[in-house]
Parts: C-alpha cells; structure tokens; sequence
C-alpha cells in the first residue's frame, strides 16, 4: 500500500542518506502516533533510534527535538545525536541530553536495541508505583511472563553513575518497568518497539481495570504461563511482522500521511 514514503525519498534532502530519510519518516510518524494514543508528556519523554551508520565504532541517534510537542516533531526537525547526546550537525533545536542518559546506555549495552521508547502513560506509571509491579494474570500480561525487567527509582535519571545500575536491571530483557517511574521497552527495529509497548501498556489498563472489580483475581496456570509467550514468538515468525502490520495500520488510523511529516 503506497502511504507517501515511496514519494518521499525521491526528495529527501541533500546530505541524507536513503536508508537514514526513511528511519527519520517513521520516526515522525510514530511520534505523531504516540500524540493520537496519548502517550504523550507535554514536551518530555523520547523515542530513540540507531541511524544506519558505516562506522559502526560511532553509532548515531535520531530524537526528537527539546521544546516541541509530539504533534510538531517531522522528519527534518529529528535531530542525529552521538552517544554522549551531542548533536552531528547544526540544529536551532536544543537536545535534552538528559533525558537521553536512559537511552544511552541501553543503546551502547544492546546491539539489539535499534529503538528504545520511554513513555509515562498514567497506567504504566501506576503500575509501577505497586510493589507487586506487573503482574501475569490477564491476556496481555501472560504474553511478557519472562520478558519484564524492574529498576528501582533512584530520583530523575541525569546521573550518569545510574547508566550501568540500569543496564544491568535490563539485562537481555525487552520491556522494563522503571519503579515508581514509568515503561520502557526496546527493539530491532520501531515497529516492534511499538508492538511491545502497545502490549505492556495494554497489560497496565487491564490490571487496573481489574482491580476495581470486586472479588479476587483468576489466576493464570503454570502450563498456560509457560506456553503462551513461546506462541507468541511462533505466530510472528517469518514473512512481514504482526509488528509491521500493527504499526502501519495504526498510523493509517491516525491519519497519518508521510507526504506530510517531511
């Protein structure tokens, strides 16, 4: 289905890479989808991710630019930034180098995380301010059993001194509840990042929905905990993604054009 991108890369600007102007069009469009669910904390937050690079020693970053609501982030504005959050090239937008001090160091630990994504929905940020965190008693939920990191909330994350205690909190796990804080998650590429998030925070409104009913909770058992991610992982193998085709349709859904997100 032609969605604008095809259209676009023929005029990309000069000194972009086809490969990078592509990432960059996604990018956007997923920003301006998190503006449609309301994933949104006023000009806070980030979704990174990995620009193709030659020089796999000095990878690049692609984030949003400080000051601008979801709604205005486009193609041309996303800033490249290096490890350290210091911009490539001249922009009239500044960068929150803090707020990618998260981002950074799990993007410099994970080779897999191409794209990381940082949100604080009130479902995700109430599920982490539970002692009992997440817990894998309902149909989204069941689907992370094995998959869920927790970081204990040490204050606003700008202390470098924080970067390794968080990737070691990660570990090789894909989605990760950031205490008292808010959800993250990573992955190969932006519409997986996407899924994974839509699933954990689907998982967070279900459990408060949940608990406002009376009575306890059914629990899930051992067998069905154990067998529900692993067919999970079977049903999205092979040819184009349930990722893919989530993402594309939600950004359908939206109203989201790439003719104009350049």
């Amino acid at each position: 289905m032609h969605d604008g991108r095809d259209a676009m890369a023929s005029s990309r600007p000069a000194g972009i890479e086809a490969a990078e102007w592509a990432l960059r069009l996604e990018l956007a469009a997923c920003y301006r989808l998190f503006d449609y669910l309301g994933w949104t904390e006023g000009i806070f937050n980030h979704i990174t991710v990995r620009v193709p690079h030659a020089d796999s020693r000095t990878p690049h970053y692609l984030i949003n630019p400080f000051g601008l609501h979801y709604s205005e982030v486009t193609a041309s504005n996303l800033i490249k930034i290096d490890v350290n959050g210091k911009a490539i090239a001249p922009t009239q937008y500044p960068v929150n180098a803090a707020g990618f001090v998260i981002h950074s160091a799990i993007h410099a630990a994970r080779e897999d995380a191409h794209c990381i994504m940082h949100v604080h929905t009130t479902a995700g940020c109430a599920v982490a301010c539970k002692e009992s965190g997440l817990r894998a008693d309902n149909f989204y939920s069941v689907m992370l059993v094995g998959d869920v990191a927790y970081h204990d909330y040490m204050g606003v994350t700008t202390d470098l001194r924080e970067q390794p205690l968080l990737v070691n909190s990660l570990g090789g796990s894909n989605h990760m509840i950031l205490r008292n804080h808010g959800l993250l998650v990573t992955g190969e590429d932006i519409p997986s990042a996407y899924h994974r998030l839509w699933t954990l925070q689907r998982a967070c409104e279900v459990q408060l929905a949940s608990d406002t009913g009376r009575g306890p909770n059914r629990q899930v058992s051992a067998e069905v905990l154990v067998r529900v991610p692993a067919t999970e992982k079977a049903m999205a193998a092979g040819g184009v993604s349930n990722s893919r085709r989530l993402f594309d349709a939600m950004v359908r859904r939206a109203g989201i054009s790439y003719d104009a997100l350049a």
